[in-house]
């Protein structure tokens, strides 16, 4: 009778370096995400390197903040998605009371009150909340049976009008409306029927003439008017959109050269270096630069479904999927100021 052997069977040295886990996995980054994001952020330089009339300060500035913000990324990155589970009412609701704060006691700015100072720096909660907000939904959403009933998603609702109202008085209507964009995507891929989306959007409707007169200025009023019709006011308040749309046209297919845009250079276009820093792409780099940078932001937006796919549980899929569609939303406004 054969005696089946008892020593374990060597496991062959290219298994085992096939089981061994990389450092991205340890640290817990995912790579090629990492990858276009950091490709899409060396290429934003070189934009901002000429949009900024070879400003190195500038540049030097914005390297800096990239730095910083992989340095916290990494840093999230370790701690587990259940310990944000647990923490995030309790941060929903300070950042909720910092935002009221900066109406009260918040710096002022080019006419609008965004920021807290704290001495040595600056802090916008407003910011903040655009991610603390689809966390806290997504908290909520994991915590109750879905799909979203008639009573939850009131309750939903009541949680993203209170900031970005709050957000819009100060005024700042352009984040306020990215943080109702990223509580309405938890919303959306919470499995919302399009009974509550109707109601939703008919709540919406009905709202508007609210916000219109009692919640946006002169200015911001002026702005959505331009934006239907800039030939309205070629010479005032259109002009910055036919300049960019000048810039962009006269780019053509493979654009001017960097460094060799017109438009630009010669201060055609206003804030040139952020919002209207898509203009000069299109001017010097044309309409394939264009094209190649879209591109980019588009392989961020799909790798960031693929982790939402992939996510363990209802919370990490919500909050995945929701940041994912708010940066969507957030370089396709960018993108169309």
């Amino acid at each position: 009778m054969l005696i089946p052997s008892t020593t374990p069977r060597q496991t062959p040295r290219h298994e085992q370096q096939r089981t061994r886990p990389t450092i991205w996995q340890i640290i817990h980054i995912d790579m090629p995400l990492l990858l276009a994001i950091s490709v899409l952020s060396g290429l934003g330089l070189l934009i901002l390197y000429s949009a900024s009339s070879q400003n190195m300060l500038m540049v030097s500035k914005q390297c800096l903040h990239i730095a910083f913000a992989a340095s916290v990324m990494v840093v999230l990155a370790q701690i587990p998605p259940a310990t944000y589970r647990r923490w995030v009412p309790v941060l929903f609701l300070i950042t909720l009371i910092l935002l009221a704060m900066v109406l009260v006691v918040g710096h002022r700015g080019k006419g609008a009150a965004r920021w807290l100072n704290l001495g040595f720096m600056r802090f916008q909660p407003s910011e903040m909340m655009k991610l603390v907000l689809p966390m806290f939904l997504a908290w909520y959403c994991h915590r109750i049976h879905l799909p979203l009933s008639g009573r939850t998603l009131f309750f939903a609702a009541l949680a993203i009008a209170l900031p970005a109202l709050l957000t819009a008085k100060e005024p700042d209507m352009g984040t306020a409306i990215l943080q109702a964009a990223a509580g309405g995507s938890v919303l959306l891929l919470a499995g919302m029927s399009w009974y509550l989306m109707a109601i939703l959007i008919s709540g919406l409707a009905i709202a508007a003439p609210i916000i219109w007169h009692f919640f946006m200025h002169a200015y911001q009023k002026q702005r959505i008017l331009t934006f239907f019709n800039p030939e309205r006011a070629p010479l005032g308040a259109g002009y910055h959109i036919i300049q960019s749309k000048i810039a962009i046209g006269s780019g053509g297919l493979f654009g001017k050269g960097w460094l060799h845009g017109t438009q630009s250079h010669l201060h055609f276009l206003p804030e040139n270096s952020t919002d209207f820093i898509f203009a000069v792409c299109g001017e010097e780099m044309g309409f394939v630069g264009g094209l190649i940078l879209i591109a980019l932001f588009m392989l961020v937006v799909v790798r960031g479904l693929q982790i939402t796919l992939h996510a363990q549980d209802t919370f990490s899929r919500l909050l995945a999927g929701s940041l994912t569609l708010t940066f969507f939303v957030s370089f396709f406004i960018n993108i169309g100021m």
